[in-house]
């Protein structure tokens, strides 16, 4: 497809954007026709054919590893480029913190946004049923965000001063939660980070754990190592509304037939995003579930791309 006809299909499908409160620069979603940062970089597609990827092991925190789980694969455009001159975005998957899913069903994203011209983190961690659980995962997940670095030493065209992240369903909660870490008390799973993102984006996350929990999800209680009541700090640590940071704009996207996520719960995150000072908008699709929204045939696939490469281009310029 032509740049001029990915513009085209640039849909917005219904999407409703909340008011934005707070600092900064305002993240809406691509509109059709929109001719801004991110509209520019669609003239380059063509030339981003030829994309290359390459897997990095992470070490781990938790005195093992799965060589199987803990690695990210490094997407990169094509073509030389000037040292911190690409933007990053860094994926995290869902499936419930479970091993059934795994980082694969964010191959075409990840292909679609280095074609973009931007360079993409896609990792993979353990999970519940290929030993993860709390707080396996969450280790995981903080030790592979801080291995960034290490990567950018190897490939120093990527820019880590403003990177985005996005996240799927139970990725969209590690997602959220990756950008606060440096809030976290020094005790605490995943504190002082060596690396953290600018900007987070959530596709259907599980934005409110204890919600989640009182809603009847049994997935929760199984990561996090038991319910609210048995362990609280758990959730007080790594649910995303209970950690929110009102310096990292955020965008909440989810379909309103979503039955695994509500999207109450997006929009419940971003008021508190907002009544914090945050900057924070909320896109819905009409008539989209939860697996739908990163589904790469649907029609709302390209605003979802297109909002990514928004995000990161302009973190990039800011």
């Amino acid at each position: 497809m032509s740049a001029a006809g990915r513009l085209g299909a640039v849909l917005v499908v219904g999407a409703l954007l909340t008011g934005l409160t707070g600092c900064g620069e305002s993240i809406e979603p691509a509109t059709p026709g929109d001719r801004g940062v991110a509209a520019a970089e669609l003239a380059k597609i063509e030339a981003y054919s030829d994309v290359s990827i390459e897997r990095y092991q992470y070490p781990t925190t938790t005195g093992d590893r799965d060589d199987r789980q803990n690695w990210a694969d490094v997407y990169l455009p094509p073509g030389e480029h000037e040292p911190d001159s690409v933007p990053l975005v860094v994926l995290v998957h869902g499936g419930g913190w479970e091993s059934t899913l795994g980082a694969d069903v964010f191959t075409a994203l990840a292909r679609r946004l280095a074609e973009r011209g931007l360079a993409v983190y896609n990792l993979e961690y353990r999970r519940v049923g290929a030993g993860g659980g709390w707080p396996t995962t969450f280790k995981d997940v903080a030790a592979a965000m801080d291995y960034v670095p290490h990567v950018q030493a190897a490939v120093p065209m990527i820019s880590l001063d403003d990177a985005v992240v996005v996240g799927h369903s139970a990725g969209g909660q590690l997602a959220m939660w990756s950008g606060t870490r440096h809030n976290l008390e020094d005790d605490e799973i995943g504190a002082k980070p060596e690396f953290r993102p600018v900007y987070a984006i959530s596709l259907a996350g599980t934005l409110d754990l204890r919600r989640a929990v009182r809603n009847g999800n049994p997935r929760v209680p199984k990561v996090m190592g038991g319910t609210p009541d048995q362990v609280p700090g758990h959730y007080a640590s790594v649910s995303p509304i209970e950690n929110i940071d009102p310096d990292m704009p955020i965008i909440a996207m989810t379909g309103t037939d979503d039955t695994v996520v509500p999207p109450a719960m997006a929009e419940t995150y971003v008021q508190a995003v907002h009544r914090a000072g945050g900057t924070g908008a909320l896109v819905k699709f009409p008539g989209v579930g939860h697996s739908g929204i990163v589904d790469s045939s649907a029609p709302t696939f390209p605003q979802i791309i297109e909002t990514i490469s928004r995000a990161a281009y302009r973190a990039h310029r800011d």
